[in-house]
């Protein structure tokens, strides 16, 4: 009776756990590129990120480029600069003006707030792509 109280218990908790990457929507438009970086935010590069309120671009990795945000110090949002809501092209790399990143494409008005992803005006449509971003002292970490 134990053994079976015990895979019951096991099974309950395995499937009530899940992954923030279950939980969001399949977007067709997007790819899920493989995003591994460290930021080192004693590096000029970075150091904008030692301040709440300020962003720096990574070129050249996810989809379209990365924008990582300093929320408050302890928590960074990261975000992929491509227009969730359309396939991407010469014009869906969106352009930042902190805390908001609109997409330059004439056929759209699409903008999204940088803290949280989502599209400001039309909760309906695809949020950005997020990344994980944590900091561990003087590093901000980048996964998917």
């Amino acid at each position: 009776m134990n053994i079976r109280y015990l895979i019951v218990v096991a099974a309950l908790v395995l499937t009530a756990c899940s992954n923030n990457d279950d939980d969001r929507e399949d977007n067709p438009n997007l790819i899920d590129p493989l995003v591994s970086l460290t930021l080192n935010l004693n590096l000029p590069q970075y150091n904008p990120l030692n301040f709440p309120g300020n962003s720096v671009i990574i070129n050249q990795q996810g989809i379209r480029g990365i924008v990582v945000y300093n929320v408050n110090n302890e928590l960074y949002t990261a975000f992929d600069l491509t227009d969730p809501n359309h396939p991407p092209n010469n014009c869906s790399r969106m352009e930042i003006e902190a805390p908001i990143a609109t997409c330059p494409c004439t056929t759209d008005d699409n903008e999204y707030n940088i803290v949280t992803g989502e599209h400001r005006t039309d909760p309906s449509k695809y949020p950005m792509q997020q990344y994980r971003a944590v900091r561990t002292g003087n590093t901000v970490r980048i996964t998917n």
